[in-house]
């Protein structure tokens, strides 16, 4: 039975006002045991409090009072006074916010026990002076005119500190706030391939952009225009699932792997294998060109990398350290000239020469499934279960989390535009603005008439090389081809973007 839907609204309240609220009912639990019975020596909190002041706030002491609305400064700032010459206020109306550990606000109201937080100490009023006075007790927010009111207060605290003191870089320090995303057109889908006879695991497009290449469980690899969609060539020669494929730009040559550990050079002015690269103990799963060097790279079931000499067939290096199939592998010209992830959950960058690992990225909690370049960033993107995470080459810091595509992610692609897309095993695809990590569209196509529902799988993506044109291959034995919807315009599919809420990095 579904379960029953809540007809009224909840209140939301903010985490700051339920941490207080929650710190004030601990409070009022213990403070019998404390505050009650344990009477407070006059001289001794004098002096505590004067060492504290001197310690803790000696650099702001000389700072003026705020005084409802407007500034109250007791003596000139040029001649800067030890904290004696401030006297505390007396107007019961006023009120300093955040100096005691319970802040008034809804829920949170001081009583008789704790009373001796109502007001902080001299240094205390001299320290918080930056904070605007509360007037609606009712608000867990400062309100757009006591922003106005008090926005000159870090400038005029700073003009009175260079007469002396230390200045103190926290007050000055700008809240954190979240870009705003780029508005990208959605994407639709614009036309469906059929004509392999098992799931499409692998995509590559040509250099010249007139066709591409897939390969299938079905064990062969099909050419398609790319214009009109239809089939131009079929290749066989695997044995088992053709799991990658790459064409090379430096010569008529394919390249692919499969499940029957076999890595193939296809030359394609004859349609046929000239080259066999043996070596790999277990089943290959993926492989990328090197884009400036003759050299392939392999990976595989059995926790390696290979590097091949495409000529030779030999095997320049076997990159070892992963200690789980190593699902995805990916190159480039600059270092780290190789980067892989595996099924161990960690990313390895890896320095070509020595043949060895340089970095270890442990974020991931989830098997690494595929990787990803921005073509004009020195930047990658990883895809795993748990999340999609960004990196900055080339020591693999950590950028920013992409939350929210709560399935096994198979593939990644992303173009010059800054639109990251994702596919998932459960059939759907997200798109991502690469700057934000704003999920801006989510689709999730029917499959194909005879296939079950559970077949909805993308197992690869690629955007063709003029990036108007995305290409995916799916757990239904289609291709399909995805394009940007060119009526669209930000007033018909306008950014859902809410500033309030910040983005907080997590590892």
């Amino acid at each position: 039975m579904p379960s029953k839907r809540w007809s009224h609204d909840v209140q939301k309240h903010s985490v700051h006002t339920l941490v207080f609220r929650s710190l004030k009912r601990t409070h009022d639990m213990f403070v019998s045991d404390h505050a009650k019975s344990v009477a407070l020596d006059e001289e001794s909190q004098k002096i505590k409090m004067d060492v504290k002041l001197k310690s803790d706030y000696g650099a702001v002491l000389h700072m003026p009072v705020l005084k409802e609305g407007k500034d109250r400064v007791s003596h000139h700032p040029g001649h800067l006074q030890s904290h004696q010459s401030y006297t505390q206020p007396d107007d019961p109306e006023y009120l300093i916010t955040g100096t005691h550990a319970y802040p008034s606000g809804p829920g949170v109201a001081l009583t008789a026990d704790t009373k001796m937080h109502r007001n902080p100490s001299e240094g205390g009023v001299h320290s918080m002076t930056f904070i605007p006075p509360r007037h609606d007790t009712s608000r867990t927010g400062a309100s757009v005119s006591d922003i106005h009111r008090h926005a000159g207060g870090a400038e005029r605290s700073h003009s009175l500190m260079e007469g002396g003191g230390t200045r103190n870089s926290a007050l000055t320090r700008k809240a954190p706030t979240m870009p705003k995303p780029q508005w990208h057109p959605p994407w639709k889908l614009f036309r469906v391939i059929s004509g392999h006879l098992g799931w499409v695991r692998s995509i590559a497009v040509e250099p010249g952009n007139q066709w591409f290449v897939t390969g299938s469980a079905d064990r062969t690899i099909k050419i398609w225009d790319l214009a009109s969609g239809k089939l131009k060539l079929s290749l066989t020669g695997h044995i088992s699932t053709v799991r990658g494929v790459a064409v090379s730009s430096r010569s008529p040559y394919l390249f692919s792997c499969g499940e029957d550990k076999q890595v193939k050079c296809w030359d394609l002015e004859y349609n046929k294998v000239i080259r066999h690269y043996h070596g790999h103990l277990s089943a290959v799963y993926d492989l990328d060109l090197h884009p400036t060097i003759d050299v392939l790279v392999t990976c595989s079931r059995d926790a390696t990398a290979r590097v091949w000499d495409i000529r030779t067939k030999a095997n320049v290096h076997t990159l070892t350290g992963h200690t789980n199939t190593v699902a995805t592998v990916r190159c480039q010209a600059a270092e780290p000239q190789i980067i892989t992830g595996s099924h161990d959950s960690t990313i390895r960058l890896w320095d070509l020469i020595a043949g060895k690992t340089r970095v270890t990225l442990t974020n991931h909690k989830k098997s690494v499934r595929t990787l990803v370049l921005h073509p004009r960033q020195y930047t990658f993107a990883s895809g795993s279960a748990d999340n999609i995470k960004q990196w900055m080459f080339p020591d693999g810091n950590f950028i920013q989390n992409l939350s929210g595509h709560n399935a096994i992610i198979n593939t990644l692609a992303v173009n010059s535009d800054g639109v990251l897309v994702s596919g998932a095993d459960n059939g759907t695809i997200h798109m991502w603005d690469w700057r934000t990590g704003y999920n801006f569209q989510r689709i999730h196509a029917a499959v194909q008439p005879g296939s079950l529902d559970s077949e909805s799988g993308i197992f690869a993506c690629l955007f063709d090389h003029s990036e108007s044109r995305l290409i995916t291959a799916e757990a239904d034995k289609t291709i399909k081809v995805y394009k940007e919807d060119d009526t669209a315009t930000e007033e018909s599919h306008p950014i859902n973007w809410k500033p309030e809420i910040l983005k907080r990095k997590r590892f």
